[in-house]
């Protein structure tokens, strides 16, 4: 006969053990862990009081360093300040010195343009002039010209080229060799100005002479600076303008063309053209004197563009070898 086991009780004594313990246990934890907080915080606290400190000193630091820096880039300010004063007072210096230059070169070329004109100046005087120098002054036969160039007129006019290549290269040399010609030319009876188109530099003066007075003078070479008509780079309108308006039986006349390139179709049309106007006379005398002076702007240039300026330097050589002038062919276009 089998035994019968024992039921099994759930709730006995060991398992209520069991339960009290693990209560028990939950209770300390929990007590354990509320002691310890006020400790972990207060560490924390003091991390954060240990940033906080590290981070005031990073500050500070840099505000030291940032005052530095300031005072630096003020005493750069000042040293740049110094600096600027020291080379402004250098430069009035270096004007102060290109103005003593400039003087002592202006100088220098009016003692050698009075020696030229002392020495070797060849104008024949009329009647007026014979009355204003006296009937005593001479001038020697051998002394013929100056640099080449006849001086014997009583009338000049310059024919201009104003295309852009001449008023924007070469425009300082263009009043400066002006200015030279008029002293060669210490008094005439009157003056032209044209541009090589044949419009009057002033208007109220078109078609007839510009009274030679030092005022004049001057109002000629301050008008030059500005003036800039059209041009077509060609000095043949100009020319025969001139010296269809201006010749006259016993007057000395002589156009002086100034350029750098003739655009025209042909030499030999305009220098027949020109022969056919300005006749010669018994005595094989032109009504008027032609001088050229070149200007090498378009030399400057690449070499498919230089011919204007070559056909310009062949036209003038011939007008001026056929009508009783010379042609001055500059080597440089800027003074």
């Amino acid at each position: 006969m089998k035994r019968r086991k024992p039921p099994i009780e759930i709730f006995s004594m060991s398992f209520l053990d069991i339960i009290s313990c693990a209560f028990g246990a939950i209770i300390l934890l929990f007590v354990l862990s509320k002691q310890a907080e006020p400790m972990v915080i207060e560490g924390i606290r003091k991390n954060l009081d240990g940033v906080i400190a590290e981070l005031q000193r990073t500050i500070f630091e840099l505000r030291g360093e940032v005052t530095v820096l300031n005072r630096e880039k003020n005493a750069k300010r000042v040293e740049l300040k110094r600096d600027r004063v020291e080379l402004d007072g250098l430069d009035k210096e270096l004007q102060a010195v290109r103005g003593q230059y400039t003087a002592a070169e202006q100088t220098l070329e009016a003692k050698l343009i009075i020696e030229g004109k002392l020495a070797s100046a060849r104008q024949e005087l009329s009647e007026e002039m014979r009355r204003l120098l006296g009937e005593e002054f001479r001038r020697s036969e051998t002394d013929s010209n100056i640099g080449g160039v006849p001086v014997d007129s009583e009338y000049i006019i310059f024919i201009i080229d104003t295309s852009g290549s001449m008023f924007n290269n070469a425009w300082a040399l263009v009043i400066r060799k002006i200015s030279e010609t008029l002293k060669i030319y210490p008094k005439v009876k009157g003056i032209q100005v044209m541009n090589d188109m044949g419009d009057y530099m002033f208007s109220t003066y078109a078609g007839r002479w510009i009274p030679d007075t030092p005022s004049r003078r001057k109002a000629i070479l301050k008008r030059l600076r500005t003036w800039n008509p059209f041009s077509n780079s060609s000095p043949v309108e100009g020319i025969t303008r001139a010296i269809r308006t201006f010749h006259a039986p016993g007057k000395k006349i002589s156009l002086y063309v100034f350029g750098d390139e003739f655009s025209g179709p042909s030499i030999d049309a305009v220098v027949k053209q020109v022969d056919a106007i300005n006749k010669e006379d018994a005595a094989g005398n032109r009504l008027v004197r032609i001088h050229g002076v070149g200007f090498p702007v378009q030399l400057a240039r690449a070499p498919h563009m230089q011919t204007t300026g070559i056909r310009f330097a062949a036209l003038m050589r011939v007008l001026s070898q056929k009508n009783g002038g010379t042609f001055v062919a500059l080597d440089r276009f800027k003074p």
